[in-house]
């Protein structure tokens, strides 16, 4: 790597002009996080039923007795073979948060239109433990805009990110993130969603390579991610 190097004083002063600016950031995060609290909401009105492992429940019994659900949306269509990569790398972040968010009032689970049968061979390949299950057959992903039917991708244009973008950039299944609250008598109310990169703060280890060396090191995004039994057998010392 070309990098200018330099004495550890001057290293201290730059380190010390960035600080300001990532203590910016921060603040501006905070701010972000109690704006996107004052979100108004919209009460749930149509009666969503998922396969579960567990047999038929509705959105309502998916908070399983908690108040705040949240519902990542997983790239894995009817037809589909294996999952999203880029929805695998986060997802394989999703297990150790369990006990926290679950103690925190918040369940999580991720939701895909593919039969309830091939998400858990998925599941088992992919030796993961966080509820999963299948809102085949609903207008769930269709009404949060994670998934496109032939019509609407031969329309040119889909509703994806809060705007009309490119059927061609779409396929028949995008990602998402959204967040659900049940209050006292059982009304549910979604509260937010985010599209595309939006939940990408949930993969800790873009987080970690943010701050590494050579950061992301990628040309387009994520390009450098595999399903994690995907990659070659020894990790590599470095890239090309």
């Amino acid at each position: 790597m070309d990098h200018p190097v330099v004495s550890r004083e001057e290293w201290l002063e730059a380190r010390r002009a960035l600080l300001l600016k990532e203590k910016e950031a921060t603040h501006l995060r905070d701010r972000l996080n109690a704006e996107r609290m004052a979100l108004p909401w919209v009460k749930v009105d149509k009666d969503y039923v998922f396969d579960t492992p567990s047999g038929p429940r509705t959105l309502a019994a998916l908070f399983d007795g908690r108040s705040q659900l949240m519902i990542y949306h997983f790239m894995l269509g009817p037809d589909w073979q294996a999952g999203c990569p880029g929805c695998s790398f986060l997802c394989d972040h999703l297990d150790g948060t369990l006990p926290h968010l679950n103690h925190h009032d918040v369940t999580l689970v991720a939701v895909s239109r593919a039969p309830l049968e091939k998400i858990e061979a998925y599941k088992r390949r992919m030796g993961w433990h966080f509820p999963w299950v299948s809102s085949f057959g609903t207008d769930f992903n269709r009404d949060y805009h994670v998934s496109f039917d032939p019509e609407e991708l031969a329309s040119g244009k889909v509703f994806y990110n809060f705007t009309a973008m490119p059927a061609e950039n779409a396929g028949t299944e995008l990602p998402g993130l959204s967040a659900f609250y049940r209050d006292a008598g059982g009304s549910v109310f979604h509260t937010y969603s985010s599209y595309a990169r939006g939940p990408e703060e949930l993969i800790g280890t873009l987080m970690i390579l943010d701050r590494a060396p050579k950061g992301r090191n990628e040309r387009t995004t994520m390009d450098f991610v595999r399903r994690h039994d995907e990659y070659d057998g020894k990790p590599r010392a470095a890239a090309s």
